[in-house]
């Protein structure tokens, strides 16, 4: 008989990463901003200037490759293509367990 394990919303955390939820919140934040560069159909060299990054920082964006990006760089990415970032502070609802982050995208 095989086991299921059951994973968790954060496949990094389920990787066994250390820094699973900054993984995380990059990765759906570098989502969004790949998704509006798609639907405007610009070439990497534009969107190096419009981002204000070298070309080969493009390529890693739409790879994935985010190591080289901090999560504020990539909200900022965001307001760069007319997007407003809000980032919402509230308590937990169940005080013993350690606060999240969330990455919520509206269309």
């Amino acid at each position: 008989m095989t086991k299921i394990t059951r994973g968790t919303t954060n496949v990094f955390a389920d990787l066994g990463y250390a820094d699973a939820a900054e993984r995380q919140t990059k990765t759906r934040l570098a989502l969004a901003v790949n998704e509006l560069l798609k639907a405007r159909k610009l070439k990497q060299r534009e969107i190096a200037t419009l981002l204000g990054v070298p070309q080969p920082k493009v390529s890693a964006l739409k790879n994935y490759r985010l190591d080289q990006f901090s999560i504020e760089r990539l909200m900022e990415f965001l307001t760069a293509l007319n997007q407003d970032v809000e980032i919402m502070i509230r308590p937990r609802a169940n005080s013993s367990e350690t606060g999240h982050i969330s990455v919520l995208a509206t269309r």
